[in-house]
């Protein structure tokens, strides 16, 4: 029997297998570029962060630990449960829709690691800039880090299978419909399990178009993690700094 969802990244990100697929992930390299990107920023000494769809908190956590006070939010119910275990007086945790603002005003909202984009009503993407506009104090700063859709098209694999934990994962990719598209299967104690992520392949201006209607102004790109020069067609990110 298949398992699904309507909302893919409501029930995806909520299972455990999410976790076990990409635990893997490079988090040395996240933590370079959060260090790249405060110092960019000049966040103030204890200054003020928000995290949006901040997952189990990993990134939360590092950021308060670089002395942050550190929001979290995130509309998992079982990975804010799983980070608000680390909570202390300058770190917390809540469950929270990132299109709707958070009513409080941050030094930096931050919006990493392709975070963005899941939703079926495009609308939302709009909401979701529109709220971070309204979540920066005067002179703080929105960052969104997506993915560069020019690159990852032309470098889509379009099968494989994954192998982690003892899960083979199979993962099949495709652009259709203005989005990219991963189908990922497997079986666990003799049950199958199918989820689908789709991420709107959002280009750059598109997102020029979408801060233009939210009334934000886009002051910076970057295409890496070490902040280097965006190359539309050769970078692997789409790294955006707005206010």
């Amino acid at each position: 029997m298949a398992k699904s969802m309507t909302k893919w990244y409501a029930s995806w990100f909520n299972t455990p297998y999410y976790h076990i697929l990409y635990k893997d992930r490079d988090y040395s390299e996240a933590q370079r570029f959060m260090d790249n990107l405060v110092n960019y920023l000049n966040v103030p000494d204890g200054g003020s962060i928000l995290d949006l769809a901040c997952g189990k908190g990993r990134h939360s956590i590092y950021l308060n630990q670089l002395g942050y006070k550190v929001t979290g939010i995130d509309l998992s119910e079982q990975s804010i449960a799983h980070a608000k275990q680390f909570e202390n007086n300058t770190l917390s945790f809540e469950v929270h829709d990132m299109t709707q603002a958070y009513p409080e005003t941050f030094d930096a909202v931050f919006n990493l690691f392709t975070s963005f984009g899941y939703f079926e009503d495009e609308r939302s993407n709009l909401e979701t800039i529109i709220a971070i506009k309204q979540e920066l104090n005067s002179h703080g700063f929105g960052v969104i880090d997506f993915m560069n859709v020019n690159y990852v098209t032309k470098h889509l694999i379009s099968a494989d299978i994954k192998t982690v934990d003892g899960i083979n994962f199979h993962q099949k990719r495709r652009v259709e419909d203005g989005y990219i598209i991963k189908d990922i299967a497997f079986t666990v104690n003799n049950e199958r399990y199918e989820f689908q992520e789709r991420v709107k392949a959002l280009t750059l201006n598109d997102f020029n178009a979408l801060f233009d209607e939210a009334g934000v102004h886009l002051l910076d790109i970057f295409g890496d993690y070490q902040l280097n020069r965006f190359h539309p067609e050769d970078s692997e990110r789409l790294i955006m700094i707005f206010k």
